[in-house]
């Protein structure tokens, strides 16, 4: 694993400032096959058995907290179920999220620029004293052939497997100015503000957003359009806007390890969706 940090070109965390770290399994195991993932679940797990896989590299906890903290689950069945699971499978799991975050370009929008192909669309970033967050490079802005909201929304639905799509604003807005905040990005980051100062600042017409607070962004854009301003959110969630990073790992991984094969696991998108039609009353 050190071969893959070195390469990202980050600056090092302290060994107890980061989740970077093997989640299960033998530090001594040979790895032969590795699976990529957003998020290690138990459908993502027998899958990896199915595909031979000896090392998961999962962007985001296995043990169901920011940190994979094991302290409060003395006793829980659903931790001592998985864990079994993973015990059982022989595969180690190795968590790759403050390092992918911080590499010299970020791993993540690296993948959301090839899902989407919009890597020559984005904007240069901001001089650092002009950032929402100094020295936070959350800034993947676009400036996209001109769209409406209702057009960009269909693509991303196609791009991204969504057949439902949440959103804020006017469905026939134009769009071209595009700003992208995946995962916990949107939710500021420990500053409330920042997800509208950059939409300020940048004069965006649209987020696409991982994790919402109702009262923040989406208070913020709704009041915007309300008052007939061109300003929308789409809401891709978490899951749908950080997996990409990990489609494209094994591409990534193949110039530092050409003779290790890497397959995705995708987690899919966590939610399922109940459909009504609601009529409206008189």
């Amino acid at each position: 694993m050190q071969t893959i940090i070195r390469a990202t070109e980050a600056p090092p965390f302290p060994q107890g400032n980061t989740c970077d770290v093997l989640i299960a399994g033998d530090p001594e195991k040979e790895v032969r096959r590795v699976g990529s993932t957003f998020m290690a679940t138990v459908d993502v797990i027998r899958r990896a058995v199915e595909e031979k896989v000896d090392l998961i590299i999962t962007h985001e906890p296995t043990w169901f907290t920011g940190g994979d903290s094991l302290e409060w689950v003395d006793g829980d069945p659903v931790y001592l179920a998985k864990k079994k699971l993973v015990d059982e499978s022989g595969i180690a799991i190795w968590r790759f999220h403050d390092y992918m975050h911080f590499a010299r370009e970020d791993g993540i929008y690296r993948g959301f620029d090839r899902q989407t192909g919009w890597r020559f669309y984005r904007m240069p970033p901001l001089p650092v004293d002009q950032r929402p967050m100094p020295g936070i490079r959350f800034d993947g802005c676009y400036e996209i052939p001109e769209t409406t909201l209702r057009g960009l929304a269909s693509f991303l639905q196609d791009t991204f497997s969504m057949p439902d799509i949440r959103y804020i604003g006017d469905p026939d807005m134009p769009v071209r100015r595009v700003g992208v905040l995946p995962g916990g990005g949107s939710l500021g980051l420990g500053v409330e503000q920042m997800p509208m100062q950059l939409m300020a600042r940048r004069n965006l017409d649209v987020l696409l957003c991982g994790d919402l607070t109702e009262w923040t962004l989406p208070a913020y854009v709704r009041d915007a359009s309300q008052m007939g301003m061109n300003r929308a959110i789409i809401v891709l969630g978490h899951e749908r806007s950080e997996e990409p990073g990990m489609k494209y790992l094994g591409d990534w991984l193949s110039f530092l390890l050409p003779d290790l094969p890497v397959v995705f696991l995708d987690a899919g998108e966590p939610f399922r969706y109940f459909h009504r039609t609601v009529e409206k009353e008189d």
